[in-house]
């Protein structure tokens, strides 16, 4: 598997998104960021980078993080093969410098790669059969 991080690496479009938004099958929330993940059928992950306006001002800085997230993502692929990532931004992500960033996605990739089915967002929501 390649280490890069090309489109297929990605998730593109709206349709993409919306499948993890609404039936994650895990959520590891950290300090300032919410990650939500979804298996996928393919031998490789795919990354979505939710950072609005709202949460991280100025654009520098956004970017600054979209960069880290796609760097710490591209070394730990092996790890995260099989799931669509959405990562949320939430307020004081841009106080972080960048290796606080790098430490704390690391932390966030293992414990989702570790134990996903633990991180579940409601555990036995799959069995609520409602009608």
């Amino acid at each position: 598997m390649s280490r890069g991080f090309g489109r297929e690496k990605r998730l593109l479009t709206p349709r993409q998104f919306k499948a993890v938004f609404d039936s994650p099958s895990g959520k590891v929330p950290g300090r300032n960021v919410l990650l939500l993940a979804r298996e996928n059928d393919l031998q490789h992950p795919r990354l979505g980078l939710v950072i609005g306006k709202k949460s991280v001002k100025l654009s520098v800085e956004r970017n600054r993080i979209k960069r880290q997230i796609r760097e710490t993502f591209r070394h730990h692929q092996l790890e995260l093969a099989g799931w669509d990532i959405v990562i949320i931004a939430r307020k004081g992500l841009a106080d972080l410098d960048n290796p606080e960033l790098a430490k704390q996605f690391a932390k966030l990739w293992k414990r989702l790669s570790r134990n996903p089915a633990k991180t579940a967002a409601e555990p036995g929501a799959a069995n609520n059969t409602h009608a």
